[in-house]
């Protein structure tokens, strides 16, 4: 018997074009048309399902493991509803005793004070994220950074929130989603100082490799929040890709790269956006646009025909 994971390509041709024909449990090559196996194995499950209730009502397995979850979403849960495996509603001797069981099944799931802190780090994690609009894979990471920093006992001395919002700050330069020091801080009761000071001692603790953030990883969220055209974005990364050929980012900070390149491109599309939109867009000084938008111009000799 052979598994699919197993044939990544036509031993004849070395196409990688396979069609996997179910109803006649062979792998074929789409160029050559050769037989690679008669005996596959179906991974799938042998019923069937025709919407998703169905499918959740026949499916055996539980929901994937999960680090948003403190014990990784492992445990037993006890459902609410006080009714039995064939949904019919238990009696009402066995609802007092299904009330203990649940009762005690929830006190249980959080045994040490280890698991304790990391319970409220995650709710801490899902009101933060839910704040800022992160996707789960930001979330996914920042806790496991979290994890990382409790098992090295790390968080002594130091409160939760601070440690989760520096390691959700962490998590999000991890997943090339970047968010900035002021954004993060606008969303939490820490400062802006306090989460920069935690951020980098995770990273010299857990050695955390991050790269340098760069202005092209701002300039989706930028042109979205100013509304511009896919050709204006399209332009601010030319100019962002000759402005880092010729050296004008580094030592620069990359959100105000971003929002003065952002800024030129406006103009040159005749979508114009003034410093001070794009400055609350990225959270930023216009000074700091001014003064980033004229080094670009005449480092990369633009014309603008403005007067500024």
């Amino acid at each position: 018997m052979t598994s699919l994971d197993e044939i990544s390509e036509c031993p004849e041709c070395t196409s990688v074009h396979l069609i996997r024909d179910y109803k006649r449990a062979e792998l074929v090559c789409g160029e050559c048309g050769l037989v690679i196996t008669e005996q596959l194995i179906d991974e799938g499950p042998e019923w069937r399902a025709f919407d998703s209730e169905q499918n959740d009502e026949r499916a055996r397995t539980g929901a994937p493991a999960s680090y948003l979850i403190h014990d990784k979403g492992l445990s037993t849960e006890i459902g609410w509803q006080n009714r039995d495996f064939y949904g019919r509603r238990l009696p009402h001797k066995s609802r007092a005793q299904v009330y203990r069981m649940r009762k005690w099944q929830h006190r249980t799931k959080v045994s040490n004070s280890t698991e304790r802190n990391i319970t409220v780090a995650l709710n801490e994690l899902n009101k933060l994220a839910s704040k800022m609009g992160l996707p789960k894979s930001v979330k996914e990471a920042a806790a496991v950074i979290y994890r990382k920093a409790a098992a090295k006992s790390l968080i002594r001395g130091r409160s939760i929130e601070t440690v989760m919002t520096a390691s959700i700050y962490a998590a999000c330069r991890q997943c090339d989603l970047p968010r900035s020091l002021n954004e993060i801080a606008s969303v939490s009761s820490m400062g802006k100082k306090e989460i920069g000071r935690t951020y980098r001692f995770l990273v010299r603790k857990l050695k955390i490799s991050m790269t340098p953030t760069r202005p092209q990883n701002y300039i989706q969220r930028l042109c979205s929040e100013l509304k511009l055209s896919g050709e204006t974005l399209s332009m601010t990364n030319d100019i962002l890709n000759k402005a880092t050929e010729y050296e004008l980012t580094s030592g620069r900070g990359p959100l105000g790269v971003a929002a003065a390149s952002t800024y030129i491109a406006s103009v040159l599309s005749n979508e114009r956006r003034t410093q001070k939109e794009i400055a609350e867009a990225a959270g930023v000084t216009e000074v700091t646009i001014r003064n980033r938008y004229k080094e670009l111009i005449r480092e990369l000799g633009i014309d603008l025909n403005l007067n500024q």
